[in-house]
């Protein structure tokens, strides 16, 4: 339930931070494309323009975040 809209699916996203960006947390060898294309789907069923995907299988976590941006 989202915003008084039921989707029948099983779109769960893990972070929503004050109804602007998405968190898409992961624990993976290497972000992959299908990575992204979750995120992004995330952010056109929610109207949000940015989201971060972050990837906690790394040495340094800086090197694990990856901006994604919505251009509506």
């Amino acid at each position: 339930m989202y915003k008084e809209i039921k989707l029948e699916c099983g779109y769960k996203l893990d972070l929503m931070v004050e109804d602007k960006i998405i968190v898409e947390l992961k624990s993976v060898e290497t972000i992959n494309d299908v990575h992204v294309a979750q995120v992004l789907t995330y952010l056109k069923l929610s109207g949000c323009k940015l989201g971060l995907l972050m990837n906690f299988n790394v040495t340094r976590l800086k090197d694990g975040i990856k901006r994604i941006a919505n251009n509506l």
